[in-house]
């Protein structure tokens, strides 16, 4: 039986990880220009600053979630904290463009075992009536993270440099390492003792990783080669683990129990669907309304704002009704609010923009939390470390896909080349293209988060 402290210290730990991960993402991404200043990196160098980070926050999410159901979900959280903190106070002292990149794989990695044990943790620790409650509030951290990166990492790269975005995150590492080291007295091991699969997960983090790199490099030859590789890969891993006894990912967690599949199923297009949305208006309000970042940045904001105050409530409520209906209707909304942008155009009034982002937001407060609950509610205990992880892959890998819808369409309609006026009509033309398309995924998600059946 978990004790008060332990829970306590369970959700502070996990809630502050939950803030401080997005926060220094969408914090350094503001401060890439910045930073290319410094080391004179080109556009795909300084890409690789945001992709090592990915890549390696993916490719391992579920061995270190396998690994965690092994070993104890605690100890590879406080691992991957102690991995982070570290790589998180010896980026500024970097002294090329490469050493922080390489660094940056190293953050990757540290937040995939932090990723991969995050809600196995709370699911553990909570009972099942307050796990929809405390997931949302680790939900709401995730988006307040988001919704402040960006401000307060723009005003630290001005004033002080982008160096110190990671001078500020290292209180919040210390915090959560003291938490985990001191304050979280339970271990939660289900299947000690049990083999780890090591061939299936350098198969899957191999074949993950070809698919998400080929991803960046699309429509490219090299791009789509990759991409092929990586499903072949996946094919391969998938005949391996079914002779395994032990496999790092059991196969029946999608085969025979279709709770946990279609809710795994909609994070997938939910994600695919949504994901590019900030990424599109911000490319409009900047370029086609004429707006400085800042004030772009405030426009944008509404939908993490909306988002942080009603996941906890999101949550709360699929305690007390099937997650289901709520998780679809925050589908259905989240349909709904990228619908309004598809009739954007150059007089499109701001109003209308914030309506549709406070729908957006609504949208992916109802669908979040609940879902989440019923994906970690739908497994055995011996499973919640894995399922932890699947659920984190699916979110980022929804990210891939759709930023790599992205990237062909515009690569059709514009090209490589920068955004000027003379393109912006055909700016305009696959925005709306794509929000057409996110659209349909979202409506295809709507029959899929109901098609999962009650818990």
């Amino acid at each position: 039986m978990n004790d008060a402290s332990t829970k306590t210290s369970a959700l502070l730990a996990t809630t502050l990880t939950a803030f401080l991960f997005p926060f220094l993402g969408s914090s350094v991404t503001i401060a890439l220009p910045s930073i290319a200043g410094t080391f004179k990196m080109d556009a795909v160098q300084l890409s690789w600053v945001i992709i090592s980070f990915g890549l390696t926050g993916t490719i391992f999410l579920v061995p270190f979630g396998k690994a965690a159901d092994i070993c104890g979900r605690k100890k590879i959280f406080q691992y991957g904290t102690v991995l982070f903190a570290l790589s998180t106070f010896l980026v500024p002292f970097s002294m090329s463009g490469s050493m922080l990149i390489a660094l940056r794989f190293l953050h990757g990695l540290g937040a995939s075992m932090t990723y991969s044990t995050g809600f196995a943790i709370l699911t553990s620790a909570f009972p099942a009536r307050e796990r929809g409650k405390v997931l949302g509030i680790n939900i709401a951290a995730t988006y307040s993270g988001l919704s402040t990166g960006p401000f307060l990492g723009g005003l630290l790269t001005q004033y002080f440099g982008w160096r110190s975005i990671f001078f500020a995150s290292l209180p919040f590492c210390l915090v959560i390492l003291y938490l985990a080291f001191w304050k979280m007295k339970e271990e939660w091991i289900e299947t000690k003792g049990e083999t780890f699969d090591l061939t299936g997960s350098v198969i899957y983090s191999l074949a993950l990783g070809s698919i998400m790199f080929g991803s960046t490099r699309l429509p490219d030859k090299t791009g789509i080669g990759l991409v092929l590789i990586g499903i072949l890969g996946i094919l391969l891993f998938i005949r391996c683990e079914s002779r395994v006894e032990n496999p790092v990912l059991e196969l029946d967690l999608f085969r025979k129990n279709r709770l946990f599949a279609f809710s795994n199923l909609a994070a997938l297009i939910h994600y695919s669907g949504s994901f590019a949305v900030t990424l599109l208006l911000s490319l409009y309000l900047q370029y086609i309304k004429g707006m400085t970042p800042q004030s772009a940045g405030l426009v944008l904001v509404c939908q993490p704002i909306v988002q942080t105050v009603f996941s906890p409530f999101a949550g709360w409520l699929s305690d007390r009704i099937q997650p289901r209906i709520v998780a679809s209707t925050g589908m259905f909304l989240t349909a709904v609010g990228i619908f309004l942008l598809v009739f954007l155009n150059e007089t499109t009034p701001l109003p209308y923009i914030i309506t549709s982002l406070i729908v957006l937001g609504f949208g992916y407060a109802l669908f979040s939390s609940p879902n989440v609950n019923s994906v970690m509610s739908s497994v055995d205990k011996n499973f919640l470390g894995i399922a932890s992880a699947i659920l984190s892959t699916m979110r980022q890998s929804g990210h891939m896909l759709n930023m790599a819808m992205v990237t062909i369409i515009f690569s059709i309609y514009i090209g490589r080349v920068q955004i000027t006026p003379q393109y912006y009509s055909l700016f305009l033309k696959s925005a709306k293209l794509i929000f057409t398309i996110s659209v349909v995924l979202c409506s295809a998600g709507i029959l899929a988060s109901l098609a999962r059946g009650k818990r």
